[in-house]
């Protein structure tokens, strides 16, 4: 009866700040465990997502008119167009890269067609889909690959390859949100497409993994393999697609190739700026480099914010109940005159500070149960799932050492406090 009508005194006066600290509790918890598991994701991902040293990659078949770039009409000139048309590994080679820089070197082209868009893919889910995804850009023509250049970048990279027959496809997908909406096409069983002119039907009813630009994440919205006799004609190709490795075992060695791609003073690049000719790139080190120090920022901001506030939370807590234990010295005084042992009054005060740390932390775990799911859902491609439990083990080891200190150390003095002189 003594430790109930100790709680609802501190209930009737403390209703506003155990709000306060439950938010932050709450606050603590669900920041602690999305930036871990946030963090987690990106480095087991960057491992599977940058499986070779370099990409490169260039626009094919270049329009004769002009055309809308980056705010800007760009006409482009003959060599230029020219060079859109010819393999990328020839175009490295006439501007002087040494090819010798370069193993396991596998180069195929990415098709794309105006008369098969994202909208032709979906059909009669497009306007369910349109309501429910009103930002994505509909009229964006699919990439498509034929089989053997599929499995050949795939036996490089190291991940499943395929086989289809010759009316069938298949639709790569790795994106978790683009993967949903292409899975509600291809599970009707619905999913037939006509590709340059002859007809094709999915071989799965869902999306199958994988990739093939190297990326920090899952980030593939889609790339449909058809056959090798699929009839696919050169002014289809959208892209000259390279992946390789540097012909180099030794990090100064690599370091020493990736500048002849990103220096601007290497006679590579120069030559390519003369002719006015762009190759983009991705390379293993720069997506690390990158990756990593955005991690590193997140989970270092991320841990600052939520012991700040755990701190906060226990450091309020402990005030209060050190106080009102000064202030009801009197009555437990009282409870030794009336026949009470120091046992019972110490399990009494430790049920009570029990009572008051526990409360406000249950509630915070409720209501962050929910706050970590969604806060996850908002992240997807970035943070998953299965990286949650690691990260909230971690979170509840934090918790409960800070946590558990401030309450092990409220009880000590809040004992040293009511003690008999």
């Amino acid at each position: 009866m003594f430790v109930l009508r100790q709680i609802n005194n501190k209930i009737n006066t403390m209703v506003v700040s155990m709000s306060v600290i439950c938010l932050m509790l709450f606050m603590t918890i669900s920041i602690l465990s999305s930036s871990l598991s946030l963090r987690n994701t990106m480095g087991r991902e960057l491992v599977e997502m940058t499986p070779v040293d370099v990409n490169l990659y260039k626009i094919a078949n270049l329009p004769e008119r002009s055309v809308n770039k980056y705010g800007k009409e760009t006409i482009y000139t003959e060599e230029q167009r020219k060079d859109s048309k010819i393999p990328l590994a020839d175009t490295l080679k006439s501007n002087g890269l040494d090819m010798n820089v370069l193993k396991d070197m596998v180069e195929i082209p990415i098709y794309a067609s105006n008369d098969l868009t994202w909208s032709d893919f979906l059909e009669d889910k497009l306007e369910q889909l349109k309501a429910k995804f009103p930002m994505l850009a509909y009229d964006t023509a699919e990439e498509i690959v034929k089989i053997s250049d599929y499995n050949k970048i795939a036996k490089l990279y190291g991940i499943d390859e395929y086989e289809i027959n010759d009316n069938e496809y298949i639709m790569i997908c790795d994106f978790a949100s683009m993967k949903e909406v292409r899975n509600e096409v291809l599970v009707d069983g619905n999913n037939s497409l006509t590709i340059a002119g002859k007809q094709y039907k999915s071989k799965y009813n869902e999306c199958k993994n994988g990739f093939i630009v190297m990326s920090t994440s899952h980030t593939n919205t889609g790339i449909i393999v058809v056959p090798d006799n699929c009839p696919l004609t050169d002014d289809m190709k959208e892209i000259h697609f390279l992946a390789a490795n540097y012909n180099d075992d030794t990090e100064e060695g690599k370091k020493k190739i990736e500048e002849l791609f990103s220096k601007n003073d290497s006679a590579f690049i120069q030559n390519l700026d003369k002719k006015g000719l762009e190759i983009e790139g991705l390379t293993k080190t720069r997506i690390m480099e990158g990756s990593i120090g955005l991690a590193t920022i997140v989970t270092f901001i991320a841990i600052y914010l939520g012991v700040i506030f755990l701190i906060a939370s226990s450091a309020i807590l402990a005030l209060k109940q050190l106080t009102d234990s000064s202030d009801n010295k009197q009555r437990y005084t009282i409870l030794r005159k009336i026949g009470c042992d120091e046992k019972m009054i110490n399990k009494s005060l430790f049920r009570q500070i029990g009572i008051f740390f526990g409360v406000p932390l249950l509630l915070a775990i409720i209501h962050s149960i929910f706050g970590i799911q969604f806060a996850v859902k908002m992240m997807s491609g970035l943070a998953s799932e299965k990286d949650l439990l690691p990260s909230a083990v971690v979170t509840v080891v934090v918790i409960g050492v800070i946590y558990g200190a401030y309450f092990l150390a409220t009880y000590f003095g809040s004992k040293n406090i009511i003690k008999e002189e």
